[in-house]
C-alpha cells in the first residue's frame, strides 16, 4: 500500500551515494547497513509528515523499521 513511497525515500533521502537503486521489500535495512539510528529517526519524521500518523517513542522498535514489508504494515496498523 505505502511501500513505493518509503522505497523511494529510502532510496532518494537515506542512500546518499547511490550505492542503491533497488531495494526488495523485505530486505533487511538495518543489517544491510541501509539504515542506521538517524535514518529511523528520519523515517519516523516523513511518516509522520507524509501520512499524517504520530509516532510515539515506545514505537520505535527495530521490528517496525526492519524492512519496507515492516515499515508499511507499522504504518497501516497506525492508520487503521
Amino acid at each position: 500500500m505505502h511501500e513505493e513511497q518509503i522505497k523511494q525515500f529510502i532510496l532518494s533521502d537515506l542512500i546518499k551515494d547511490g550505492s542503491a537503486t533497488e531495494l526488495e521489500n523485505d530486505e533487511n535495512l538495518i543489517d544491510s547497513g541501509v539504515v542506521d539510528s538517524l535514518g529511523i529517526m528520519k523515517l519516523v519524521a516523513f511518516l509522520e509528515k507524509s501520512f499524517k500518523v504520530a509516532v510515539s517513542d515506545d514505537e520505535i522498535l527495530l521490528d517496525n523499521f526492519e524492512t519496507i514489508d515492516a515499515i508499511s504494515g507499522f504504518l497501516s496498523s497506525k492508520t487503521a
